[in-house]
């Protein structure tokens, strides 16, 4: 191809191409304007003064290297060559009447030659560059990929100045649901009513199409994605407006669409004084800090300047990944915050009572816990210790040490739980409660609220990774629905919530509008580009399996056991009005419950559990691995001493 040949050209021959180009266009400038100036094809005076076609060039050719007008690769050229070109033939035209004054040939020249000259200079080296870039972009573009913008406002305009840049994309059109702007055009390409988008996608095979509306809400970028979904194409999108001023990328970079693009409601404001009141200039200590929630509630506590702040973590690895993440962060922004690492298990009481001491704790997030249903399910005491029994552990410590704040992460599987992880939580809720009422300077209070995206063993990086392998995408049941919310915008809520209230508190986050998971994974599929293959449509790419519910599952989940939640002064967090229990009640129970996990007597375990939260209902028999283990062996032996509860 002719194109590729001058592509290939060595620099120092493109230049020496572009400079002869520019000699011969301002020797014909320069003799359009005495012929513009004369009215004549060929003017008289022109003859004495014939040495101008060979001066000009030679003293414009300089001038232009000087203005760095031939730095610029010719297929990318833009308002810094417009700017160039300009100065240098500025300077070019003022040099026409400085020549012939120096030569004494003022007779018979006028001003408005080398004004006309300038203009046909101007003309005549900007229009050769722009048919050269035409060129050589038709030529490389042959093989481009024809795209639709969707928004045609500066968004996609930039878009397209990025599109047009490289040779990968094509556009074919915009597409904007504001009237006034159809039928317009940015830059040659048509404004579209999106109700032709269809006509467009077939006329033009497009395959992709960007969505170019950073300030959009969700609820309209999802309005947007559900009228595409009919269409074989992939849907991408620029950067959020809040990812933009946070200078994490740039207008002109695009990516697929999020899940979190779509689901929940947009983010309120946070509120800094709520923020603020239990961390800035405070000792905070997290627990659970390599987790999803854990590390987010450390990255945003970083921002707000505490005195020092503790990870409090049991895994080794988990622990290294984001002491050395917030290290790097505080560096960058410059933030001077302590930062320390400390590994260990909050049911570890002495460990925990030593550090809360030696460091002068005043709050305390506690975010670790054992969450994923099925597992609990297999390790009932393991889970109940961990989730409730280190909760009344790290409580009383702090009660000992003398913490301010205390604010447990929960969940709203512990709400009428139906498996012993929601169960666990919903306890150590009691605890905090039981405590608080028990008589206490430190004030606890708890945030309930349901499924984060893209957290450890949720259901969305596990659709991820079943799409890009090919299938099929696994589903427990066809009516399961969740809620969902954004890890920042859920450890957001946390910090501000964990500042309201007197003591005892059950916060509520309001979730938005439960999703149907089996939705959800043909909306992934959807947004992948992707088919959904069923027994109507058996050359679909990816299909959805419906597995049956775990161990525990619910079909669905609530955030609240009553029914008179209250407000607050947030608009997206309220508090719940629930039954608790006495401390003088509780506590036997716990130490019972303590001994049953000792002994790790599932049986009973559920019943002290049952016993002692509202509502929880074990659904399904002990699927607890080793207590299963210890009854098929004492089958196998004949029969035998088995658990008592079992």
């Amino acid at each position: 191809m002719l194109q590729e040949r001058f592509i290939e050209l060595p620099r120092k021959g493109k230049l020496a191409l572009a400079m002869v180009v520019d000699a011969f266009t301002i020797a014909i400038a320069v003799w359009g304007a005495f012929a513009l100036r004369l009215a004549d094809m060929w003017p008289e005076m022109l003859a004495s003064r014939w040495w101008l076609l060979l001066a000009m060039p030679a003293v414009t050719i300089p001038v232009f290297n000087l203005v760095r007008l031939y730095k610029g690769v010719v297929r990318h050229i833009g308002a810094q060559f417009a700017l160039a070109l300009f100065y240098g033939v500025t300077i070019s035209a003022l040099f026409m009447p400085l020549l012939v004054l120096l030569l004494q040939q003022t007779q018979e020249f006028s001003r408005a030659a080398a004004v006309m000259y300038w203009f046909l200079a101007i003309v005549g080296i900007g229009g050769l560059r722009l048919l050269a870039r035409g060129w050589f972009r038709l030529g490389s573009r042959e093989g481009a990929r024809p795209v639709i913008i969707y928004g045609a406002g500066d968004a996609g305009a930039q878009l397209q100045s990025a599109f047009a840049d490289g040779d990968q994309f094509r556009l074919v059109g915009f597409v904007d649901d504001d009237r006034s702007r159809w039928k317009m055009m940015i830059n040659g390409v048509s404004v579209h009513d999106p109700a032709g988008i269809r006509r467009l996608v077939l006329k033009h095979r497009c395959r992709d199409i960007f969505l170019a509306m950073p300030s959009s809400t969700r609820n309209e970028r999802r309005e947007i994605i559900e009228r595409l979904q009919v269409l074989p194409v992939k849907v991408r999108t620029v950067p959020s407006l809040t990812e933009l001023v946070e200078g994490k990328v740039s207008l002109d970079e695009v990516r697929p669409i999020a899940i979190e693009d779509l689901l929940g409601r947009d983010a309120v404001e946070p509120r800094q004084d709520l923020l603020d009141r239990c961390i800035r200039g405070k000792v905070v200590m997290v627990t659970g800090a390599g987790g999803s929630i854990g590390s987010e509630l450390c990255r945003q506590i970083l921002r707000l300047a505490p005195g020092r702040l503790l990870l409090f973590e049991r895994s080794e690895f988990a622990l290294y990944q984001i002491h050395q993440e917030l290290l790097h962060a505080a560096e960058e922004a410059g933030v001077a915050v302590e930062v320390m690492p400390i590994l260990g298990s909050v049911g570890d009481r002495a460990h925990v009572e030593s550090v809360l001491e030696t460091f002068g704790v005043e709050t305390i997030y506690h975010a670790a816990a054992y969450k994923h249903v099925p597992l609990v399910e297999y390790n009932v005491a393991a889970g109940v210790g961990n989730n409730a029994l280190a909760t009344w552990t790290l409580a009383e410590a702090a009660i000992r040490t003398g913490v301010s704040s205390f604010v447990l992460v929960s969940t709203d599987k512990a709400v009428r739980p139906t498996n012993v992880m929601g169960a666990s939580k919903r306890l150590a809720e009691l605890v905090l409660q039981a405590l608080q009422r028990r008589g206490s300077s430190t004030r606890f209070c708890m945030v309930r609220f349901g499924n984060v995206l893209d957290s450890s063993g949720s259901v969305v990086p596990r659709f991820k990774s079943q799409i890009q392998a090919g299938g099929p995408v696994t589903v427990t049941h066809p009516e399961v629905i969740r809620y969902f919310m954004t890890i920042p915008e859920a450890a957001g809520l946390v910090l501000q919530a964990g500042s309201m209230g007197s003591g005892g508190d059950v916060f509520l986050l309001d979730m938005g509008d439960a999703v149907k998971i089996a939705d959800l994974a043909r909306l992934m599929i959807r947004l992948a580009g992707l088919t959904e293959r069923t027994e109507e449509r058996r050359h679909g790419d990816i299909e959805i399996r419906y597995t049956g519910l775990r161990p525990g599952e619910k079909l669905y989940e609530e955030l609240l056991i009553g029914d008179d939640p209250r407000e607050t002064d947030h608009p997206m967090i309220m508090r719940a009005n629930e039954a608790e229990l006495p401390w003088e009640v509780l506590e036997g129970r716990l130490v019972e419950l303590r001994e049953a996990c000792a002994k790790s007597d599932p049986g009973l375990i559920r019943t002290l559990l049952t016993e002692m939260v509202e509502g929880f209902t074990p659904d399904q028999d002990i699927a607890d691995l080793s207590w299963q283990a210890r009854t098929l062996s004492a089958s196998s032996h004949g029969g035998g001493d088995q658990d008592s509860s079992s």
